[in-house]
């Protein structure tokens, strides 16, 4: 079974955990990895770009000039495409980016990012752990204990509403911190996995993920 360390906030190890082998040591499957991304990336679009067409346009109801006798190539609008003011030929439209991905495959997706920073050694677990109050300079020194300062790092808290205090200090003591991004399970994405270099996970986050990805 893999085997992950477990470090306490100042930076000293305190033992190891062993992991699930069917979830964090599989053979990474790098086709679905980048479809959930695409995928993710997609979902990540606004998609309210909007332009008018020549009917949404104001003005143009009346005729430019007479249709014959100027010289000129006969006009009916002066809200046409190709006059200034006019409407937009093919512009975008309000819409939606989204692309369908299948449960399974957004888990295997994800399973086999997290196995891919496990194999590199780019995963450690953080032991429980009391703030009382949020602090930066906390976690600066926690990532200079480890080597991991100038690092990109990733922290994954539990949606847990017994520690939603204990986690949400942690978020607001690493927000700030530049590289540093601290996310919930539920917003875990490939797109944050392969974004950031290093991997920190509470406890009760992994415990967490492995119930969800079994």
């Amino acid at each position: 079974m893999p085997v992950l360390n477990i470090y306490k906030l100042d930076g000293s190890q305190a033992g190891t955990i062993e992991i699930n082998n069917d979830i964090f040591g599989i053979e990474p499957n790098k086709h679905v990895m980048h479809e959930v991304l695409v995928a993710e990336l997609a979902e990540a679009r606004q998609g309210s770009a909007s332009t008018k067409t020549r009917a949404e346009v104001r003005g143009g109801g009346r005729k430019p000039f007479r249709q014959k006798g100027t010289g000129r190539a006969r006009q009916g609008s002066t809200r046409a495409p190709h006059m200034v003011g006019g409407g937009v030929v093919h512009g975008p439209k309000p819409r939606n980016y989204a692309k369908k991905v299948n449960k399974k495959v957004r888990k295997l997706a994800l399973k086999s990012a997290l196995a891919t920073k496990i194999s590199e050694g780019n995963v450690i677990v953080l032991d429980d752990f009391a703030l009382e109050t949020p602090k930066t300079k906390t976690f600066i020194d926690f990532a200079k204990a480890l080597n991991f300062d100038g690092v990109k790092q990733l922290y994954i808290t539990n949606d847990d509403t017994d520690n939603i205090d204990r986690d949400y200090f942690l978020y607001l003591s690493t927000r700030n911190i530049e590289k540093v991004a601290a996310i919930n399970t539920r917003d875990l994405s490939i797109y944050w996995l392969i974004k950031q270099d290093k991997v920190i996970l509470t406890k009760e986050a992994l415990a967490t993920i492995e119930e969800v990805l079994a």
